[in-house]
């Protein structure tokens, strides 16, 4: 187990980083929306183009821990170029794997884990529950834009 846990803090550091699909998006037109987590002061904003019921493209910009900002760029490459759909799937097996939202239900099932790829990485984040709000952060600010997206 140890060796699993050295590879998701080398995952959550690598992304920490070295940031995936970081910046902001100037044209075409981009969905924006921003999130705040009080307590700590994380900061994201999240930039999203959706065209053909796809994530076309995302980007994102802020501040914040290592966690939040890792959680940003694993869910990035997560959800970019996937149609919404599956998107939302995805966003529902994290939430699960977190322990938050409409979708807790106790602990997660393995498979469910095991479906989110690198995203497992942030599994041992609900260990420490003030640090879930961290990892949700970009991932309730994503579910905010698509929310715009589907008006």
């Amino acid at each position: 187990m140890a060796d699993l846990d050295d590879l998701y803090r080398e995952i959550i550091l690598d992304h920490y980083k070295n940031p995936r699909n970081s910046g902001t998006i100037e044209s075409p037109p981009a969905l924006v929306e921003e999130g705040f987590n009080p307590l700590c002061g994380d900061e994201v904003k999240v930039y999203v183009v959706v065209g053909d019921g796809r994530i076309a493209d995302i980007r994102i910009s802020g501040q914040g821990c290592s966690i939040s900002r890792s959680s940003a760029s694993l869910m990035s490459q997560a959800v970019k170029g996937k149609p919404l759909s599956e998107v939302l799937e995805v966003l529902a097996r994290f939430r699960r794997m977190m322990g938050v939202g409409e979708e807790e239900q106790g602990e997660p099932e393995v498979a469910d884990v095991h479906n989110l790829g690198e995203l497992a990485a942030l599994q041992g984040v609900v260990k420490f529950p003030v640090r879930i709000k961290c990892a949700t952060l970009p991932w309730n600010t994503l579910s905010a834009a698509i929310a715009r997206a589907s008006d």
